[in-house]
């Protein structure tokens, strides 16, 4: 069940009265255990801050004005847990939620630290590997449920590979789905309410991952038994890093109703993943892409949790790890009032109007033999047409100077 939410925006606002751009529950932020308990790591250098307890991140999140919390099963209960461990460290976590008004809307199982995933969990040549992920999985849904989540992720972070001769990359897709369809069933059969995201990667941790693109993911979903409880969640950092367009992934799950959560970060293209701070990189981008999900250009909005799958420079603090999670949730805001301003704009507007043709859009859609008839029979000067300029680069200026902050609220 839920967590009941008690705690209101006041600590927020009484840290910046007045500041249109502090953080508060009602807009939807999202961290992971993971993000802002991330340790400053690397494969160069060890740790460079103390690993914070789930019950003090939960504190710390709610003074910075997030809505809620997301994990991996192993980021609450650490592997190997006994049963009476388990219950008290989340029973303790669960009272943290309650005391500081926080939820958990989305988790996720880690099926990839531990060194029997190594060659993959679902997708694993071992029978013994995938009976383990499918064990591990539904126990780590059942602690989801039981905190209140109404979204599980799967990101197949080793489902792949370096050596491609080890398996058929067509069986790794089936076993893939024999595991999401076992796993949706057993949803069903415990009467959860829940529904499933997958997340998608090229590259890293393995030389090459199945399904690496939100793309791939959307046909795939379409194979599976239970298609309808699926969805994806696109990550702004792993559609960089293969060079495309995340807003126009995010875009297609849109038009397909298939996003079902979000992770927000920032990224360079051709880098490792990186999971920087929101809006860091890439402004245009990260600008475009918050347009779109707050439906500013008019089109449907997304409601979901907003997450932040980020993590703070390894150069900083503790005190600098919220400074980076008050970072990521100012820079949406102030993104989302930038794009209010440009599409309200009244010569934004009418650079981007529709052009109309009362006689011709008709025919467009929904063939018949007639339209297709008067289709051939139009009379259509394409010269004229390619003659006309689109203005874009006003357009594109008008955006940049949105941004800059000096034309717009």
């Amino acid at each position: 069940m839920a967590q009941k939410r008690t705690r209101t925006s006041a600590s927020s606002s009484r840290r910046h009265p007045g500041d249109p751009f502090a953080p508060t529950p009602s807009d939807r932020f999202t961290f992971g255990l993971w993000t802002v308990g991330n340790t400053g790591r690397d494969p160069f250098g060890e740790s460079v801050r103390a690993r914070m307890l789930p019950t003090h991140t939960v504190a710390k999140l709610a003074e910075c004005g997030a809505y809620g919390v997301n994990l991996h099963d192993d980021d609450l209960v650490p592997f190997g847990s006994t049963t009476k461990q388990r219950d008290t460290i989340v029973r303790d976590f669960k009272k943290a939620l309650a005391d500081h008004g926080l939820v958990v809307p989305m988790a996720t199982t880690n099926l990839f630290s531990h060194p029997v995933f190594k060659d993959g969990a679902f997708s694993s040549n071992d029978p013994k590997v995938r009976a383990f992920a499918l064990r591990k999985t539904m126990a780590a849904i059942d602690l989801g449920v039981e905190l209140g989540a109404k979204t599980y992720v799967f990101w197949g972070g080793r489902e792949g590979s370096e050596a491609d001769a080890c398996r058929d990359p067509r069986e790794a897709l089936k076993r893939m789905r024999d595991a999401l369809d076992f796993l949706c069933a057993y949803v069903k059969d415990n009467g959860y309410d829940l529904r499933f995201a997958l997340e998608a990667k090229p590259n890293e941790p393995r030389g090459d991952i199945y399904l690496p693109t939100t793309g791939h993911m959307l046909h795939f979903i379409s194979t599976l038994q239970h298609h309808a409880m699926v969805g994806v969640n696109p990550e702004v950092a792993h559609e960089t890093m293969s060079g495309l367009s995340f807003a126009h992934a995010v875009a297609q799950a849109m038009e397909a109703d298939k996003l079902f959560h979000i992770d927000l970060n920032a990224q360079r293209i051709g880098r490792y993943d990186q999971d920087l701070r929101f809006g860091s990189e890439d402004v245009r981008q990260a600008f475009l892409l918050v347009r779109l999900l707050e439906g500013t250009a008019g089109g449907a909005k997304y409601t979901g949790p907003l997450h932040f799958d980020a993590h703070a420079y390894r150069t900083e603090d503790e005190a600098g790890v919220w400074e980076f999670a008050t970072g990521c949730m100012r820079t949406y805001k102030i993104l989302a009032a930038r794009a209010r301003a440009f599409d309200a704009d009244p010569e934004v507007r009418e650079l981007t109007k529709p052009v109309r043709d009362v006689a011709l859009e008709p025919l467009l859609s929904g063939y018949t033999r007639a339209k297709a008839a008067k289709l051939r029979a139009a009379d259509i000067d394409v010269d004229r047409v390619a003659s006309r300029g689109l203005r874009y680069e006003r357009l594109d200026q008008l955006m940049m100077e949105h941004l800059l902050g000096v034309r717009g609220a």
